[in-house]
């Protein structure tokens, strides 16, 4: 069964970092590019980023280039997110899917996992 777990989501200050995981099992990172999206209360959901899954190219939305940062840990089964420079805008539930071929930003091959919760606030 294919599932994709999401974690490491918290409140933060705003300028603080945070590192999102999203754990994969039924599959192996070497098999599917991944990909973030975001979803803020009454928003639309946004892809924000994509990691190729071979030799690692990524692709970010303009809202995070710069301080976003994906990257993959094949031996843990994990995709992380790295997340720096976080604002108040950067707030909502963050998830994690299997992503397409050519790793366009929002669109997944099945399902986004259940989300992790990042809340940026002083």
């Amino acid at each position: 069964q294919l599932q994709l777990v999401e974690s490491g989501g918290g409140l933060v200050q705003p300028g603080g970092s945070l590192r999102l995981s999203c754990t994969v099992s039924g599959f192996t990172l070497d098999s599917y590019n991944i990909a973030w999206s975001r979803q803020a209360p009454g928003k639309e959901r946004e892809g924000i980023s994509c990691i190729n899954r071979r030799g690692g190219g990524t692709n970010y939305a303009d809202s995070v280039k710069g301080r976003f940062i994906m990257s993959t840990d094949n031996a843990k089964n994990t995709v992380y997110l790295q997340m720096n420079s976080l604002k108040p805008e950067d707030t909502a539930i963050y998830y994690c899917a299997r992503a397409p071929p050519n790793c366009a930003l929002g669109w997944s091959v099945g399902s986004w996992g259940q989300g992790t919760q990042v809340t940026v606030s002083s």
